[in-house]
């Protein structure tokens, strides 16, 4: 069973988001402490609606992970990588762990 964890950080008011930091020097860090255990990684950032709508999350990032074992073995090394968010933002992300059920 493929597992996920996917981190959605809000872009509320006031909220601050450097999207070149987090994209470059934030995903070597993760690729360094838990990339062993990790299968993919794929971050969406947001954009504005088709009616101009603001995005409601600055990105989204969601990781996969073929069992349960390689999850908590990521948990298990990813300190230094949730350290790492306060060089890139300074919101709080929101979390949810899944299960996979359609990979297309």
């Amino acid at each position: 069973m493929t597992l996920s964890l996917q981190l959605a950080f809000p872009s509320s008011s006031g909220t601050f988001f450097d999207h070149d930091y987090c994209f470059g020097q934030h995903q070597e860090i993760l690729r360094q402490h838990m990339g062993q255990y990790v299968h993919s990684v794929f971050v969406t950032k947001g954009a504005t609606g088709p009616s101009g709508q603001p995005a409601p999350f600055h990105a989204i990032a969601t990781l996969t992970f073929t069992g349960k074992s390689s999850l908590e073995a990521a948990l298990a090394a990813s300190g230094p990588v949730i350290a790492d968010f306060a060089n890139f933002t300074d919101a709080t992300p929101v979390t949810q762990f899944g299960e996979i059920v359609i990979d297309s």
